[in-house]
């Protein structure tokens, strides 16, 4: 078994709960308010920036040339999503930009962010996979589920196609590598990095169907 798919044996539960949220379910059902999709994608904007910024922390990381500009271009790839969602999405679904982190986003990008900045390449890489990899399941479970005449099918399209799956191939690979050349020390750590993430992504799902504000 590959070090990444004992993570998703980990993980299993989490996934699961993400499948079974309320956010998830209506987006496939193409009943989800236009509010919380809205909500949704302001958050999503802000977060796909800082997570571009940790995948270049990791690139600086890298040891060899492939694995540099391999991470140079998720990167880069992070961003040009991120210019889609303003010049496509926002136009689309009548989304106004936001400059302000709602707690799941300022959390789950804090995390991402300091892990890459303190850990190790390896560490740093599980932090990020979920981001990729829960992404893609998500949306090939709801591509294979949506209702007919989705208001939302445009975003669905985009992370159950084949581009966005080879790169999440990509970063299994890398991942797994990874791991294969680090301790066991070093392995627990990434996975321990690999399980906050999912739950992160949880929690972001979450903050979008109860349109959740900081309290005070």
């Amino acid at each position: 078994m590959r070090f990444t798919d004992q993570l998703w044996q980990q993980i299993k539960p989490i996934y699961e709960a993400i499948l079974a949220h309320g956010f998830v379910r209506d987006l496939g059902a193409g009943t989800l308010p236009a509010t919380h999709f809205q909500y949704y994608i302001q958050q999503d904007a802000l977060y796909l920036t800082d997570f571009s910024r940790a995948l270049a922390q990791l690139a600086v990381k890298a040891d060899t040339p492939a694995d540099i500009l391999l991470l140079t271009q998720f990167a880069e790839n992070a961003i040009r999503v991120e210019r889609v969602l303003h010049e496509t999405y926002f136009s689309l679904y009548a989304i106004q930009p936001d400059t302000r982190k709602k707690p799941a986003c300022f959390a789950y990008t804090q995390f991402l962010l300091a892990t890459a900045s303190v850990q190790s390449l390896a560490v740093g890489a599980a932090a990020v996979l979920p981001c990729f990899w829960i992404y893609r399941e998500v949306g090939k479970h709801i591509y294979a589920h949506a209702a007919r005449q989705n208001p939302y099918q445009a975003w669905i399209d985009t992370y159950a196609g084949e581009a966005f799956d080879e790169v999440v191939t990509q970063m299994l690979d890398l991942t797994d590598r990874l791991a294969s050349e680090a301790s066991p020390a070093e392995r627990e750590k990434m996975a321990e990095a690999f399980q906050t993430s999912s739950r992160l992504e949880w929690l972001f799902w979450n903050d979008a169907y109860t349109l959740n504000q900081w309290p005070v």
